[in-house]
């Protein structure tokens, strides 16, 4: 038995587009699998099209989306802090926790190479796929219900009252957290693979035991992933301490 046959590829999920239901959208059939499919299916069927339009144009809608509601919403903030709190919402980072939140990863058409390297969990892939989702809902139903999904997609991302410190700098909020435990600035463990034009970063860290693991395309964004994770976990165990105290 070959090691291919050892290990099929994970199918998607019998109900394609189910995780749109909530937000009251469905999506044409073709256009719906068009924007799950990650280059690495296309490559493999005969370079068939896949998800990388839309998500270009996914990625400028949801820009713009985000921009006008934080302008309308922090009347206050000038236009750096602007910046960085749309930097927050439209990060890989973020966009593969809305991802996870709407399960769509079970849905993503992958290559074999991709699925056996866990493809579906990847920050890069979910993240991008989210603006091909994106796009295709602009495509299908026109700009205000495609800037009213974003909103949608977003609005967990805005009730996290920490979203705004630890997302914006994680790396030094797990440095702040070091200190006051009296303990060394963290180590970060990063390795890439994969050919230049296409690398992938994972990067390691942890911190009282508690660890955080990232994925990127710059080691910079993996570490950022990780030390968010780290700052996670380490303040949701405080929290737990706390409803047991």
């Amino acid at each position: 038995m070959t090691q291919d046959s050892e290990k099929p590829p994970v199918s998607p999920q019998s109900d394609p587009g189910g995780f749109l239901a909530p937000f009251g959208l469905t999506l044409p059939g073709e256009l719906l699998e068009l924007a799950l499919t990650h280059r690495s299916w296309a490559y493999e069927h005969g370079a068939a099209p896949h998800n990388e339009r839309l998500e270009f144009l996914g990625d400028s809608i949801l820009g713009q989306a985000v921009t006008v509601k934080l302008y309308r919403d922090y009347p206050e903030l000038n236009e750096g802090e602007l910046a960085k709190r749309r930097a927050a919402l439209v990060s890989s980072v973020a966009l593969a926790e809305i991802a996870r939140g709407i399960g769509l990863g079970a849905e993503l058409r992958l290559g074999v190479g991709e699925e056996r390297t866990g493809g579906r969990q990847k920050d890069s892939i979910l993240a991008d796929t989210v603006e091909a989702i994106i796009g295709a809902v602009y495509l299908a139903t026109g700009p205000e219900t495609a800037a009213d999904f974003v909103l949608q997609l977003i609005a967990p991302l805005l009730a996290d009252p920490e979203r705004f410190t630890v997302a914006l700098d994680p790396k030094t909020s797990l440095q702040e957290l070091a200190a006051a435990r009296g303990m060394p600035h963290p180590v970060y463990e990063t390795t890439g693979e994969g050919p230049d034009h296409d690398r992938r970063y994972t990067a390691r860290v942890s911190l009282d035991g508690a660890r955080g693991i990232g994925t990127g395309t710059s080691k910079k964004a993996a570490e950022l992933a990780a030390a968010r994770e780290a700052v996670e976990r380490l303040r949701a165990r405080a929290g737990e301490r706390k409803k047991r105290s």
